[in-house]
């Protein structure tokens, strides 16, 4: 038994003086193949992916970006420089960080924008609603 497992580990055929057929060899390499596009696709490729998506991230940074640093620090970008960019932190707050250091970005500034422009749209809708209910316009402060 074990000089039958050792044979196919090894690929060696059974009964033959030690010339391999082309068809040997095929089989021999087949396992190997298969472990080199396991490898690809369940590493290689993936890790290629995240590291694209992370070079496109750091390269979108831009001034008002909400982020949070690998260390885990919350904060807004004020400044956007070659290779770093200068965090508030709080009111009087501001450090300078590498691009690397970024873990994540948050929101970004143009969402921000997009979503105080909806809160307003909101709001002025809101009034036209209390307006038709009641049959008159809302009191302003």
């Amino acid at each position: 038994m074990n000089t039958f497992v050792f044979s196919l580990l090894m690929g060696v055929p059974g009964g033959s003086g030690g010339s391999g057929s082309p068809g040997d060899i095929f089989t021999t390499l087949i396992p190997f193949a298969l472990i080199i596009a396991i490898f690809y696709f369940l590493i290689i490729r993936p890790q290629n992916k995240k590291q694209k998506e992370t070079q496109r991230m750091l390269s979108a940074l831009k001034k008002g970006d909400k982020i949070i640093t690998i260390g885990g620090i919350h904060g807004v970008i004020q400044t956007v420089k070659e290779s770093s960019v200068v965090v508030k932190i709080d009111e009087n707050t501001k450090v300078e960080f590498s691009r690397s250091a970024i873990s994540t970005v948050v929101t970004t500034a143009k969402a921000d924008k997009e979503r105080v422009e909806d809160k307003k749209t909101e709001s002025s809708g809101d009034e036209s609603k209390a307006e038709d209910e009641t049959g008159e316009t809302p009191e302003k402060n």
